[in-house]
C-alpha cells in the first residue's frame, strides 16, 4: 500500500503542493509576449481549476 492510500493528510498535502503551482501558470499568462502559447496556458489553467474543485468535492476539509 503506498504511503497515499495509507496517509490522507499526506495526499492533502501533496495536492496543497500542486495548487502552489497555479500561480506559475497565472505569472505565465501575464506575459505579454507569450503568442500562441496563451491558448496552452490558459488551457492548462482551466483544467487545474477543474482538478482542484474535483479534489475538493471528493476530499472535503474536515
Amino acid at each position: 500500500m503506498s504511503d497515499l492510500q495509507q496517509d490522507p493528510k499526506a495526499m492533502r498535502d501533496r495536492f496543497k503542493l500542486i495548487e502552489t503551482k497555479r500561480e506559475a501558470l497565472v505569472r505565465l499568462l501575464e506575459q505579454p509576449d507569450l503568442g500562441t502559447l496563451r491558448i496552452d496556458v490558459n488551457q492548462a489553467l482551466e483544467e487545474m481549476d477543474d482538478l482542484i474543485d474535483e479534489f475538493k468535492r471528493a476530499f472535503p476539509e474536515t
